[in-house]
């Protein structure tokens, strides 16, 4: 089997299962590479031969999976963009890999008074989540609203017009884009900055009950502001 998905590599891991090849991005230096996630090297895939290859819709491109299946390789293309996809959609990827059906994701419950925030993944241009995506689920799970949430999924923004929006707090992410300290005093322009575990904001799966327990005790402590 091959990974083409960061989130599902760590997963066969907690599952006891194991890829034979995976992307450059899984953070498994002690297994093949082939390719990263948008620009994968199908023709190595193939030569391969493996029983399987493993895509998701917002990490993969189309084209790469539809090429793959017209060289014969069996694809078990995924969708994840909430909690709840996560529950629907993992046990069938277990079952096609003889794995135990793993448990559903413990609910989130709020974690206080609803914070307001701005999640920036990537600067120049800067572009924040949106509303309809995992990141997003998760957070709204734990009481947190996104901001903008009506500009679609992936919003280019301006720092003045997030500042204008008034939000408690930017969560920021060390992954895609490496955020860092040295990016601080530029975001807290918007609102009080709190760094977080990229992972556990964006990476899916085996990791997701644990990633609801610790971006809950930094919500818990995030900043709110007070009602003018």
């Amino acid at each position: 089997m091959v990974s083409l998905v960061p989130s599902v590599t760590e997963t066969l891991s907690a599952w006891g299962r194991e890829a034979v090849a995976c992307t450059r991005f899984c953070e498994r230096d002690d297994l093949p590479h082939v390719g990263g996630t948008k620009n994968p090297d199908v023709a190595a895939i193939v030569a391969l031969e493996p029983d399987l290859v493993v895509v998701d819709a917002e990490e993969n491109r189309r084209e790469d999976a539809e090429a793959l299946a017209a060289a014969g390789v069996p694809v078990h293309a995924l969708h994840i963009r909430s909690l709840a996809d996560v529950d629907e959609q993992l046990p069938d990827l277990a079952r096609a890999l003889g794995a135990a059906p793993p448990p559903a994701a413990a609910p989130a419950t709020p974690v206080g008074p609803t914070r307001r925030a701005v999640v920036p993944i990537w600067r120049r241009p800067w572009m924040t989540i949106g509303p309809n995506t995992y990141g997003a689920s998760l957070l709204g799970s734990l009481g947190v609203e996104l901001v903008p949430a009506d500009r679609g999924d992936y919003p280019t923004v301006e720092l003045d017009e997030l500042a204008a929006l008034e939000p408690d707090v930017v969560l920021v992410p060390d992954e895609p884009y490496a955020f860092a300290e040295r990016h601080r005093a530029e975001l807290e322009v918007v609102a009080p900055v709190v760094f977080v575990d990229g992972k556990d904001l964006f990476w899916w799966g085996a990791r997701t009950p644990g990633a609801i327990e610790r971006l809950g005790v930094v919500v818990r402590a995030a900043p709110q502001r007070e009602a003018s």
